[in-house]
């Protein structure tokens, strides 16, 4: 008999896709559209990790924004699949909001992005 933690997980892996550079351009605009607003990308670090995040918190953790523009960028990452809304029914309403499994999965992207943007600072300060 097969113990359960000497089973094997296998997960098929995907096939690599082959993009062109117009098919490689037309994806690149897609998931800028799905990012693009002043303060999506500071929602997502402020909610990475796992973070659920009370709206309140959200627009101390957030001062520059306004109410109205949090709720534009936070509704539209909803319907994007990015974020998750919590409701929870109590008096006073309570709503939080975390990321999905694919927001989370943005984490690495981002972080690579931030890494490039360091070295351009490194290779800045080298060359002076």
């Amino acid at each position: 008999m097969t113990r359960t933690d000497e089973k094997v997980r296998h997960s098929p892996k995907s096939k690599p896709v082959e993009h062109t550079r117009e098919t490689a351009a037309e994806g690149v605009e897609n998931v800028l559209k799905l990012l693009e607003g002043r303060w999506k990308l500071i929602i997502l670090f402020h909610l990475f990790g796992g973070n659920v995040m009370r709206f309140s918190d959200l627009e101390r953790a957030i001062p520059a924004v306004s109410q109205k523009m949090l709720i534009q960028q936070l509704r539209q990452m909803e319907g994007d699949g990015i974020v998750r809304r919590i409701v929870h029914h109590q008096v006073p309403p309570k709503v939080e909001y975390c990321l999905t499994e694919w927001g989370q999965a943005l984490c690495p992207a981002l972080d690579a992005l931030l890494s490039w943007a360091a070295l351009r600072e490194e290779m800045t300060r080298s060359s002076s």
